[in-house]
């Protein structure tokens, strides 16, 4: 570690230090350790040293840890202007927060009142799974919907991490991202995975079907007969032979 690191984690109090130190996941702890040693992180960074396709999202991941994380413009290695990012003052923010300073850090109490209400599953999965690693989403992503009262918990949705990341990332490439309509997103599979018209925009229906304890075997003599890439298809062939009977 040279001095100018040195001297940019001095700044900080040791408390805020453990706060920062203690967020694990990766991709949040790859940024905040960045900025620590370094005072900020770039676009071009994220992209070239960590390999993150879409610097914003791993931004927003920050945020979603109550971080107040500050966007501003500098040049990248080829004179263009790019996006960068540092922590704001304070670093750490309140609940209630506007949508301009960013996403709001979702509440340990709302997570226990969806798990008393609807039990300890993914709503995409529908896997009953350890509420440790369940995550608590906006049904209406928050870049469309803006903050949403804790209250009204139903605005609200406990998904798995794998289902979180799919729901991100097919949610970040919807035509509705831009267009930002919230009329759109609520008759969304990935809002309302219960009543929906539509999946990111396209005519469809989905059942998520996961094989576990002695199904796993079923799985994979299913996938030794046909093959993973026409699993689905001889599933569909099966639903359909079995309702015409």
């Amino acid at each position: 570690m040279n001095y100018s690191q040195i001297k940019s984690m001095k700044k900080y109090s040791k408390d805020i230090l453990k706060r920062l130190n203690d967020i694990k996941d990766k991709r949040p702890s790859t940024v905040i350790q960045h900025i620590l040693k370094h005072g900020f992180i770039t676009t071009e960074e994220l992209e070239k040293l960590y390999n993150y396709s879409h610097p914003p999202r791993a931004a927003r991941d920050v945020r979603e840890r109550g971080i107040n994380l500050v966007t501003y413009k500098v040049k990248s290695s080829n004179g263009k202007t790019i996006g960068a990012y540092k922590f704001g003052d304070p670093i750490f923010i309140d609940n209630k927060i506007s949508k301009v300073a960013g996403r709001t850090a979702l509440s340990d109490s709302l997570k226990k009142a969806l798990i008393d209400k609807y039990g300890s599953k993914c709503f995409i999965y529908l896997q009953q799974i350890d509420e440790k690693q369940l995550q608590v989403d906006h049904r209406i992503p928050y870049e469309i919907g803006g903050e949403q009262d804790e209250n009204e918990i139903d605005c609200y949705m406990l998904l798995s991490p794998s289902a979180n990341r799919a729901k991100s990332w097919t949610c970040e490439h919807c035509i509705n991202w831009s267009i930002k309509n919230i009329e759109f997103c609520e008759h969304c599979f990935w809002a309302h995975p219960e009543n929906y018209t539509h999946i990111a925009g396209e005519e469809g229906r989905q059942i998520v079907i996961t094989f576990t304890g002695n199904e796993i075997e079923d799985y994979n003599k299913l996938i030794e007969l046909v093959g993973l890439e026409k699993a689905e298809e001889t599933i569909k062939d099966l639903v359909a032979n079995y309702i015409r009977k």
